[in-house]
């Protein structure tokens, strides 16, 4: 059925006299708010695509969520409303759906008849879910093979247990501590180990739960990785009138929609390492001692090789091991200082001399290991299915539950031999990125060397799997055009090839920018890419005063962590002296890190990356945030490096087509967490100045809202901005 909405009725629930008015003390009506909403109606009604760009405190959620929520109601159909972040996704489903479907209950229809009763669900990946089977099955491991496991990893074990006993939902968010990312892969649901109506603990499979509650709801509250699992699916072969991973809907919103290039990304790359590939395989055989134990073991018990006692899947583990090693040495000498090493035209010869040898011995081990993995696997099936049930005892569920998590292993090996052969045929990919990366501190002899296989391109996958098949794809942000034009994010998405109408709207934010924020810039500080120490120098003691004056309640943000940990080496004391309490991204985990920042209104965080958006520090909590580079991603980038080339190929200009818009949109995050209230004040201080210099600074300041502004020698700025903060 198709959704016709009516805009008058839907925005009269936002008048100072409607129904949300009623409910929120002090409630203000905003013009832009009721603008937005009626841009998204139309698109509902038009069947379009809408990308709307909407300031802090227009209020997007209600502009978006009335008309979903109508659209639900009146053409049955199930929306699908993608968030980047997991903050915002809880907020929706556990504050602004709930109160504006309270809103709706109650009411009439012109013809008299109630309205229909909507159903909300918040749907995460699998991997946030705990598996019982898998649960139950490491629990065997550790009681049957203590020696195998600290006494750290038995505890943390332990408290996940007890936790398993009492939690309704089954989700990682839940649990009161963060568990070690590999013990949590043990025991997470997974699509490959999950026996699906076999399991004995399918009735009570959490994931699933989750799943039935998705099928019986109108709206669907995901997340961009989950949409694009669903998408990708859809794709490939599902269509999109049946169930994939989500079930069947017609309608998508994207909240947070400067994301969704970046997340499909990430969706569709692959990658291995080789301590991911050691866990694995000691997963399948490790050895302490004279004692054995895994996977393989386990199943060789239950299924004797057939004519031979041999068994050789341990020396093949080992010999994978001692590839890996082998293959992991060369690539750290080959990404040298840079750290990164791309699979490029004009580096055949390290490649063939360096790579390929060792890459091909790994390749054709795993390959060997799958083959000796499902003989050994088959052989239980025969076993099985051979057994007389009269004299033969049942095979265990134990071991039942032993070959679903080989599978899975095999699932991933497969995987691993698959990105192998990839990198062997780079020449063959030229709609791939392939590199090697360092990680680890380095020079540190723990490095390792990450293997990435990313898409270059994306924009024809998402019009043909996103903006195409629906009747409607409403795409919001607060950061979606570079000054004011929607080219560059609509062009990278493929907006330019979907076969839709295309409506837009730039919705500017009510605060009061003009008067609350000062634009703070030193127009003598050191260019970033000068020679020796100057620039570091120059912001470790620009930080230190500007937050001084501030009396703290500051976010710093860096483009690098190691200028973070060079600015914060020189900051630390020096503010702790002032009794400014000072934390650093990296000391914590991200929300505890987060969390002790708001609590303390003098204190100072120094971030990078992730803390540049979906940050939300209203009041004094933040008065000051310092941009200390303008976010360019590094030309270093092996992802950015391969599009620029693209363009380059295309005759276009990479760094005006790609990296000056790419940056702009994340300057804009960074500037936007200032302002999170109409009642905030402070400054945003940008301590580069090739945004004064440099003919490209005219887009990032046209992208700001107006502010007061104080571009001057650093001493004179230190003095408009104590003058600004104490006025």
């Amino acid at each position: 059925m198709k959704a016709y909405l009516d805009a008058d009725e839907i925005c009269a629930a936002l008048e100072d006299g409607g129904e949300i008015a009623a409910r929120i003390p002090h409630y203000e009506s905003r013009q832009e708010q009721f603008n937005l909403t009626r841009l998204i109606i139309r698109g509902f009604n038009e069947e379009a695509i809408v990308a709307a760009e909407a300031g802090t405190g227009i209020g997007k959620s209600f502009a978006y969520l009335l008309p979903a929520i109508r659209c639900a109601q009146t053409a049955k159909n199930r929306i699908v409303i993608s968030t980047a972040t997991i903050n915002l996704q809880h907020q929706l489903f556990e504050k602004d759906i709930p109160f504006l479907l309270d809103v709706y209950s109650g009411t009439e229809e012109e013809d008299g008849t109630a309205d229909e009763k909507i159903k909300a669900v918040l749907v995460k990946g699998r991997g946030n879910f705990l598996c019982l089977r898998r649960l139950r099955f490491t629990a065997d491991e550790i009681a049957a093979q203590k020696e195998l496991f600290s006494d750290a990893d038995r505890d943390i074990f332990d408290d996940i247990f007890h936790w398993a006993e009492q939690t309704k939902t089954g989700e990682k968010s839940s649990l009161p501590f963060l568990p070690p990312a590999r013990l949590w892969a043990q025991i997470a649901s997974d699509s490959d180990s999950c026996m699906n109506a076999r399991c004995l603990y399918f009735a009570n499979c959490f994931y699933m739960k989750n799943r039935r509650e998705a099928e019986n709801a109108s709206i669907l509250v995901v997340n961009h990785h989950v949409l694009f699992a669903d998408l990708a699916v859809r794709y490939d072969c599902a269509g999109y009138d049946g169930t994939a991973v989500l079930p069947s809907y017609r309608y998508v919103i994207l909240d947070e929609a400067h994301r969704i290039e970046e997340a499909a990304t990430s969706f569709f790359s692959n990658s291995m390492n080789k301590n991911g590939l050691s866990r694995l395989i000691s997963r399948l055989y490790r050895r302490k001692g004279a004692q054995e134990s895994g996977l393989l073991v386990k199943l060789r018990s239950a299924a004797p090789p057939a004519g031979s006692a041999s068994f050789t899947e341990s020396a093949l583990c080992n010999k994978v091991l001692d590839d890996l090693d082998e293959l992991d040495n060369a690539a750290l000498v080959l990404c040298g200082a840079e750290s990164v090493f791309r699979f490029v035209a004009g580096r055949e010869g390290l490649i063939q001399s360096r790579l390929v040898p060792p890459l091909n011995n790994l390749r054709s081990r795993i390959l060997e290991l799958c083959a000796a993995l499902n003989t050994i696997m088959k052989n239980y099936s025969n076993t099985k299915e051979n057994a007389d049930d009269e004299e033969t005892p049942p095979v265990s569920a134990q071991i039942d539950s032993t070959v679903w998590e080989a599978r899975s292993c095999l699932r991933s090996l497969q995987n691993a031999a698959s990105l192998c052969e990839d990198f062997l045929r780079y020449r063959e990919k030229p709609d791939r990125v392939l590199w090697i990366e360092r990680r680890g501190s380095t020079g540190n002899r723990n490095d390792y060397a990450m293997w990435t296989s990313a898409p270059l391109k994306l924009d024809t996958v998402l019009a043909e799997a996103l903006f195409t098949p629906f009747k409607s794809v409403i795409a919001v942000s607060a950061t979606l055009s570079v000054a004011g034009d929607f080219a560059y994010w609509g062009g990278r998405v493929g907006l330019n090839s979907a076969s839709k109408p295309f409506l837009t709207g730039v919705f500017p934010s009510p605060f009061p920018y003009d008067k609350a924020v000062l634009l703070a810039i030193p127009h003598d500080a050191p260019p970033p890419n000068c020679a020796g120490m100057a620039y570091q120098d120059f912001i470790g003691m620009a930080i230190y005063r500007l937050c001084h004056i501030a009396g703290g309640g500051a976010l710093v943000l860096f483009t690098s962590y190691e200028s973070l940990r060079i600015a914060y080496a020189y900051c630390e004391n020096r503010l702790e002296e002032a009794n400014i309490p000072v934390f650093k991204q990296g000391d914590d985990d991200r929300a505890r890190l987060l969390r002790h920042f708001l609590e303390n209104k003098e204190s100072v965080l120094f971030a990078t990356d992730s803390f540049w958006e979906g940050i939300d520090a209203p009041g004094d909590t933040l008065r000051l945030v310092i941009i200390c580079r303008l976010p360019f991603i590094s030309p270093s980038d092996p992802v950015l490096e391969a599009r620029c080339e693209d363009l380059e190929r295309e005759g276009q200009n990479s760094f005006m087509c790609l990296s000056v818009p790419e940056a702009v949109i994340k300057f804009r995050q960074g500037f936007g967490r200032l302002m999170r209230r109409s009642t905030d004040r402070g400054v945003v201080a940008v301590l580069d100045s090739r945004i004064i210099q440099k003919f490209y600074g005219k887009l990032f300041f046209d992208s700001l809202p107006p502010t007061k502004r104080s571009i001057a020698p650093f001493p004179e700025l230190e003095r408009s901005v104590e003058s600004f903060l104490n006025s």
